[in-house]
């Protein structure tokens, strides 16, 4: 084990970046990078400007900067897909869902959140949160347990949506459900069997959109406190969608509804 593996081991999973666009994005954010190590070869030698270039960023902003060898950097990835960089980061700051709908509510925007029900696919949950930054959904929300950690994959899967997204973790995602409706919020959920046609729904106002999980789906208790199920026309031979494609045509037909304007040729 080399000198610099025992502690990225044992680091908390929500700390790690690997790969050149999290680590870019993450300081675009203003998250705070502790350390970074970075390929030795390419950056040293500068036959590689972007790598070095992130490295000396990375160093301004106050990180230590270790030069390793491939072999240490290859040992040290969980992704496989480290690009000659891997940091340490400040844990991800989580917003209070109150204050996003308080927020809203003082600039008079109408919230569309996205409910993720027990989603434990770090590659689903990137591409999520992508989704969610393309789509312009207001905030995630998470549950503190049986949800996949923000560790280094779902930060690669993102493309650094995550460090963009405002993303919430609550205890209970049934008494979450329970307020919004109180608060007057429409909630949609997905569903295999039964429901309206994704693309007839009506997405104006406060909505919720709820997605389970890769194998189940929602939960029947979730499922239960939905005003409209939706589904997806397939017509092929495999009857499925992951859960993020699934989120991904729904959300988008969502927001394509709700802002009436054609964004497409948007610079």
């Amino acid at each position: 084990m080399n000198q610099h593996d025992n502690g990225n081991r044992n680091q908390d999973d929500e700390t790690r970046l690997e790969g050149r666009n999290p680590v870019a994005e993450a300081l675009a954010a203003g998250r705070s990078i502790n350390r970074v190590f970075v390929l030795a070869s390419a950056a040293k030698s500068r036959s590689d400007n972007l790598l070095a270039d992130l490295a000396t960023q990375c160093r301004d902003q106050g990180a230590i900067v270790n030069y390793v060898s491939r072999a240490e950097l290859d040992n040290m990835a969980t992704t496989r897909a480290h690009q000659g960089i891997i940091a340490e980061a400040a844990p991800h700051a989580y917003a209070e869902l109150d204050d996003i709908l308080a927020e809203c509510a003082e600039k008079k925007q109408t919230p569309f959140l996205l409910l993720l029900d027990q989603i434990q696919d770090a590659h689903n949950l990137g591409s999520i949160l992508r989704i969610a930054d393309g789509a312009g959904v207001t905030a995630v929300v998470i549950t503190k347990r049986r949800s996949v950690p923000l560790n280094a994959a779902v930060a690669k899967a993102s493309a650094g949506a995550v460090e963009h997204v405002a993303l919430c973790r609550v205890t209970n995602l049934t008494q979450t459900i329970l307020s919004l409706k109180e608060k007057g919020f429409w909630v949609f959920g997905t569903s295999a069997q039964g429901g309206t046609c994704y693309d007839q729904a009506d997405y104006s106002g406060n909505i919720a959109l709820i997605v389970g999980s890769e194998g189940q789906g929602m939960s029947k208790k979730i499922a239960e406190h939905c005003d409209f199920l939706l589904t997806i026309p397939l017509y092929g031979k495999v009857n499925s969608l992951n859960a993020a494609v699934a989120c991904g045509i729904v959300t988008f037909a969502a927001a394509r509804k709700r802002n009436q304007t054609d964004n497409c040729a948007k610079p």
